[in-house]
């Protein structure tokens, strides 16, 4: 196939967001005329989506929609912002001008972990805005290109035991971060009254369309696979010799969004393009982006990620363009193994002796609770604490740098805030959802507020059939959309409508396996009682030390998604 045919092939007319992109002005729209309408709390058609290259979405509070209509008034429009956080580091500094702003300043008091290893402020109404990006900005922290079709925040494995190689891997992290940003100064102008510069943007990378669809990028450090890498575009697999870093491996084409009933949309793995080295990281990152950028499908956006472009296209021929962009040639991948991909919850200490607490957060939401002063918590440990935090992709947060004679001091800190809960079980810390309702417009149904409950059930079911020890990558998301990665758990719940959802079984602990459906559109009820037959066979007729998702896969239960495009819907 030619490079021509591949530019030229008739997709169909463009879909309206490459207008919507065309006519921005690099992203400026007409987003700082609608901050000065207060007759309304939203924004305009065009400028609902433009905010999100600018990192933020614009939601209402679901819960009270319908009163809200009844009293002939707009819904209670907000905005969510997702920070800018390369790696999830953050100072004790920064923290706590974030804990006092979402205080302050947003409708529900919280700071949201998630699965993009960033915080969100919820609840933001639109004459703090302007305030909460001058805010972020005092404070060294952006929200550019944290939404919208640009490549979004930059993952990097949380590792902090092997201190030197996570802080090599935590730099090239942010580089690639900076490197592929967008150029324009339309967020600088809008939100921090940046000067402005008649005629002087250019995209050289993103072009002036911006990419096809979002993208997303991560570092990753083997063996922990913390980021999920085949939920991701762009991936560098770090290759260490002696503790030193000296390469990638590269994987391109991971996602998981789907559309509920279109069988040309499936979750995919990402695939083995070969060993770069180091200093080669950010010719290979612009050339797969651009490449991207050049050959995805910018006429049906379901079909747009880079996933689609490598199925349609070929992926050695996408390989090849790459190979042709940068001018390096991949050399075979190294050898290298994912042995889990949770978070150590609780205490280790890393090479340099330094001391890092990992606090398990369930969903990720920060807020003080009865009995239960998490928010509160973490501020206090941010006071005194010497060296820095580190947000997860899996929602949970570390305490980094520890020294021996602050450990006992931050320890009962936690603990005295329920920040440290010993009773928390293996299958709890491995469960996780997206925020879904009231805040999300993509729910179908909820999620976060329906996870604990639930998890409470499924530790049930183990504890009956005496497998209270092990645990069960369990995953809920209230949409397709794969926020909470939930097409890649062992059992994972994609939600069709209120208070049902889709089940699908056969994913591994490792990360590396789509799972596929084995019920649809059923209750939580009918889903308890599903895993509760197949958790008693588990228990009965597993081999040593097998997985629930590789038993399922094992006794034909469901049939194991090797290729996506043909296997996931068959």
């Amino acid at each position: 196939m030619s490079n021509e045919k591949l530019l030229n092939e008739d997709l169909g007319p463009l879909s309206d967001n490459e207008r919507l992109k065309g006519e921005s002005n690099f992203l400026r729209g007409t987003i700082a005329e609608d901050l000065q309408d207060t007759m309304t709390g939203g924004f305009s058609a065009d400028n609902f989506q433009l905010i999100r290259f600018h990192g933020m979405y614009q939601q209402d509070d679901r819960d009270i929609r319908a009163e809200r209509s009844k009293q002939k008034l707009e819904p209670l429009h907000n905005v969510m912002l997702r920070a800018r956080m390369p790696g999830g580091v953050i100072t004790p500094k920064q923290w706590l001008d974030i804990d006092k702003f979402a205080s302050e300043h947003t409708m529900y008091g919280s700071i949201r972990l998630t699965t993009r290893q960033t915080f969100q402020f919820h609840g933001v109404l639109k004459p703090n805005i302007k305030h909460m990006h001058q805010m972020l900005d005092k404070t060294g922290i952006d929200s550019i290109a944290t939404a919208g079709d640009v490549n979004r925040n930059v993952l990097c494995t949380s590792n902090p035991i092997e201190s030197e190689l996570h802080q090599e891997a935590y730099e090239w992290a942010t580089k690639i971060s900076e490197h592929l940003l967008p150029k324009t100064r339309a967020y600088a102008e809008i939100w921090l009254d940046g000067e402005k510069v008649e005629g002087g943007d250019q995209e050289p990378i993103l072009g002036s369309n911006y990419l096809p669809r979002k993208f997303k990028t991560t570092v990753v450090i083997p063996p922990q696979n913390d980021v999920d890498i085949h939920a991701n575009d762009l991936n560098f697999i770090a290759i260490a010799n002696e503790g030193k870093l000296v390469g990638f491996n590269v994987l391109v084409g991971g996602g998981l969004a789907m559309t509920h009933g279109d069988k040309s949309t499936y979750p995919r793995r990402a695939d083995d393009f070969g060993f770069i080295s180091v200093e080669d990281t950010l010719k290979i990152a612009e050339a797969v982006v651009t490449t991207q950028r050049d050959w995805g499908n910018r006429s049906n956006r379901k079909n747009a990620k880079t996933k689609y472009t490598l199925d349609r296209v070929g992926i050695d021929v996408f390989k090849q363009e790459v190979e042709n962009r940068a001018g390096i040639t991949f050399e075979p991948s190294r050898p290298y193994e994912f042995t889990a991909r949770g978070d150590r919850i609780g205490w280790v200490e890393g090479f340099d002796g330094k001391h890092h607490l990992a606090l398990f957060i369930e969903n990720g939401r920060l807020l003080d609770y009865p009995g239960k002063p998490l928010k509160t918590g973490v501020a206090e440990i941010a006071k005194i604490h010497k060296g820095d935090l580190r947000m997860t992709a899996n929602q949970n947060l570390i305490i980094a740098g520890v020294a021996t004679k602050d450990k006992t001091k931050i320890d009962k800190i936690a603990r005295q805030h329920g920040l440290i809960d010993d009773g928390v079980t293996e299958q709890r810390k491995n469960s996780m959802a997206c925020v879904a309702f009231p805040t999300c417009p993509l729910a179908m149904a909820e999620a976060e507020r329906f996870l604990p409950s639930f998890v409470t059930q499924v530790e049930g079911l183990l504890e009956k059939n005496n497998v209270a020890d092990e645990h069960i990558i369990l995953r809920v998301t209230g949409c397709p959309n794969g926020c909470g990665r939930a097409m890649l758990a062992e059992v994972g719940l994609i939600g069709k409508g209120p208070g049902r959802y889709n089940l699908y079984l056969g994913g591994n602990t490792n990360g590396t396996r789509i799972p596929k459906m084995y019920k649809e559109n059923i209750t939580d009820t009918q889903i308890l009682e599903e895993l509760d037959n197949l958790i008693a066979l588990w228990a009965a007729e597993r081999d040593d030390g097998e997985g629930f998702g590789d038993f399922v896969i094992r006794k034909k239960i469901v049939d194991e998604v090797i290729i996506s495009k043909r296997d996931f819907h068959d």
